[in-house]
């Protein structure tokens, strides 16, 4: 229970949103500050019940996931809770050797480990005991070895494995199959330690520092495209086993979601679980398909309240073809940020700078599906609600950094080591990981830094993303709001007695009345030593339903302005003009029609910033602003393939050009979304 002052604190918000009369709003200010409590713990001392910003990442591959093992990273799990702590580690550089030393500069939140559970049988039996017969499997026996190109051929046959579509437990790796060898058991060993690490670091105490998450991914890639999700159980009651593909199958992730319910939700107490695609940019369009009935789309809403907008392998808000000057149902120009150029898993198969996987080829727009933008996919939705009664895509959004390097949280430009061991270590990342970024980051607005209320906070949707950088922002849309918000002290008060916030929904007002929004932002404050980069705009971006059934979208400038004339250094990457340290707005849709279904979320931009890659290569000796860096490139390439044993052309990413590019530019401009609110007609 809460302490009484904060019982009569909520009771006060209770209150005053009873006298507002804010009974439009799905979401009220009668949810402010209440989460069910799950498990036993002390109170936090520091508990708000408007909620604070809490900063995680959901997304961490340790030692534990057979890539990151077969790229020389050599993290476990407690490993990657102490860094998200604040620690150092020690990565491979681009020859093997333990020579990196990485930290973040700011400690997270929160933090789910979330391996890939395929392989935990697999990889503990290849990794633990040299009395095994499995251990000296050839395909082991690869994964430990010294010379890089050998690791690369056990990473094939994994990878390769993966993309099967796995049916039954038959289509294990013969590793299972060998006698006296047990990948169940081992795999149980490996979920039981991925637990104990989560316990071990999840701070129970009244200061609250610190919040672990039980995960693991589940890893379907028919073909590889990408159809992962993670699953994060609420608290320390969990499936006996990590339920992977080979419990569902491959394309069966409702199975998935039955599975869970049936052994967590329904078959054990206290037990709670959600599940989160990745981001769809990679997923070849299968990420979301229209559900067959009603059910398996409730089934949906239930277990995938938010999906990841972005991580290392890009961002899938929209996107915009700059080349072709024209966007996939966009024209917002924005929508080049992060793209990957090709729609499945093959288009990281670059080595020695050069795509060895046909399959990862750029694909055009006419190739590329709608869904794998999340602007469509909600879009979509807003039409299947009018067809079958159910919106089976009313998602929230988090970002995360799927980093391989046991590294959760290191998503700084100016810090970026890899994601993936060796094999983005150093020269190698600018070679053939340029189009990765150092992923994202997955805010929370919630009472406390425990678990129940986290995971409170994920399945209300009152959730945004960022590109990696850390500005608070909320978003609130109501009938109630009232003037002058931006310039009053009870803004979050205000917001949840007169509305919802971001990832609630709004019905139709009786009097057909428009709701107001309210949005605003602080800057990233930096640390010590290096300031955050100042604010540019805030943009609410809508999309709708029209009564023919078409749907539309339209993005509107409510904050900032995009001609501050803020820009980089180019020859340090220092930031150049200003921009705000905090915006804020209240907006009423100018063409707001009481009959259209319609989500709104916010976007917030930074100023330009040089891009990790462009430091990279400044930092190397090679500008990608000066008219000669092809051969500054040129020289560098040549000396490390002299002495440093480099193949192929090392350092020519760094001379791209963006008038050349579809998507790449050396600057970017770090963002955050925010979970959309959606607005319901009366009638319907």
């Amino acid at each position: 229970m809460m302490p009484g002052k904060k019982l009569q604190a909520l009771s006060l918000l209770v209150c005053i949103s009873c006298a507002v009369g804010a009974a439009q709003a799905v979401n009220t200010a009668a949810e402010a500050g209440s989460f069910e409590r799950t498990e036993t713990r002390e109170n936090c001392s520091r508990f708000s019940p408007l909620r604070q910003p809490l900063f995680g990442d959901l997304h961490v591959h340790t030692s534990y996931s057979h890539d990151a093992w077969v790229s020389l990273q050599r993290n476990d799990p407690w490993d990657a809770y102490r860094f998200a702590r604040g620690d150092t580690l020690v990565q491979p550089d681009a020859d093997g050797e333990f020579t990196v030393q990485v930290q973040i500069s700011r400690p997270l939140d929160f933090t789910a480990v979330t391996d890939h559970a395929e392989y935990f049988g697999e990889l503990n039996l290849c990794t633990r005991d040299p009395k095994k017969l499995a251990y000296w499997m050839p395909q082991c026996m690869l994964g430990r070895a010294d010379n890089f190109f050998l690791r690369l051929l056990a990473a094939r046959y994994w990878s390769g494995l993966g993309a099967a579509g796995r049916d039954t437990d038959a289509d294990r790796s013969i590793i299972c199959n060998l006698p006296g060898q047990d990948c169940k058991a081992a795999a149980l060993d490996t979920w039981s330690d991925i637990q104990r690490a989560a316990e071990d670091h999840y701070d129970r105490s009244a200061e609250c520092q610190f919040t672990t998450f039980v995960g693991y991914e589940y890893t379907d890639a028919p073909e590889f495209r990408n159809m992962h999700r993670n699953v994060i159980f609420r608290n320390d009651q969990v499936t006996l086993q990590a339920l992977s593909v080979y419990a569902t199958g491959s394309y069966q992730f409702p199975r998935l979601w039955q599975l869970l319910r049936e052994q967590c939700i329904d078959g054990q107490p206290r037990c709670d679980a959600l599940v989160i695609p990745h981001n769809p940019n990679l997923s070849g369009g299968l990420m979301f398909r229209d559900p067959p009935n009603k059910a398996e789309a409730q089934e949906r809403l239930f277990f995938e309240p938010v999906v990841e907008i972005t991580q290392h392998k890009g961002s899938s808000e929209c996107r915009f073809d700059r080349l072709a000057g024209r966007g996939l149902g966009t024209t917002d120009e924005l929508c080049t940020f992060e793209q990957y150029e090709s729609d499945n898993l093959q288009a990281m198969g670059v080595l020695y700078g050069e795509l060895r996987a046909e399959g990862g080829r750029p694909k055009s727009l006419e190739e590329f599906a709608p869904r794998n933008m999340l602007r469509n996919t909600l879009k979509d939705g807003l039409s299947l609600q009018a067809e079958t009664g159910v919106n089976p895509f009313r998602m929230g959004f988090i970002g995360s950094t799927d980093t391989h390097n046991a590294t959760p949280g290191a998503t700084e430009e100016d810090r970026f080591t890899g994601h993936l061991g060796q094999r983005d270590g150093g020269y190698r990342g600018v070679q053939d990981h340029f189009a990765d970024n150092p992923g994202g980051l997955a805010v929370v607005w919630a009472e406390e830094n425990s678990r129940d209320s986290i995971f409170a906070a994920i399945r209300r949707k009152e959730t945004y993303a960022t590109s990696g950088t850390r500005p608070v922002v909320r978003f609130f849309g109501g009938y109630a709001l009232g003037s002058g918000l931006c310039e009053t002290r009870d803004f979050a008060a205000r917001g949840y007695t007169g509305g919802v916030p971001m990832g609630g929904t709004l019905l139709a007002d009786a009097n057909a009345a428009p709701p107001g929004f309210v949005v605003s932002a602080l800057k990233d404050p930096g640390v010590p030593g290096k300031a955050g980069t100042d604010l540019q705009r805030i943009q609410i971006i809508k999309g709708w339903l029209d009564a023919d059934g078409n749907t539309h979208e339209r993005v509107f400038d409510v904050a900032g302005n995009s001609d501050n004339g803020a820009w980089v250094d180019t020859a340090t990457c220092d930031a150049t003009g200003s921009g705000a340290r905090a915006l804020c707005a209240q907006w009423e849709d100018p063409a707001f029609d009481p009959q259209q279904r319609a989500f709104y979320y916010a976007r917030v931009l930074e100023n330009p910033s040089c891009r990790w890659s462009t430091r990279h290569c400044l930092a190397a000796g090679v500008n990608p602003f000066a008219s000669d860096c092809r051969e500054q490139a040129d020289a560098l390439t040549t000396k490390l393939q002299d002495h440093a044993g480099a193949r192929g052309d090392v350092y020519g990413n760094c001379c791209k050009q963006t008038g050349q590019e579809t998507f790449y530019s050396p600057v970017i401009q770090e963002r955050a979304w925010t979970s959309p609110i959606w607005y319901e007609p009366a009638a319907q």
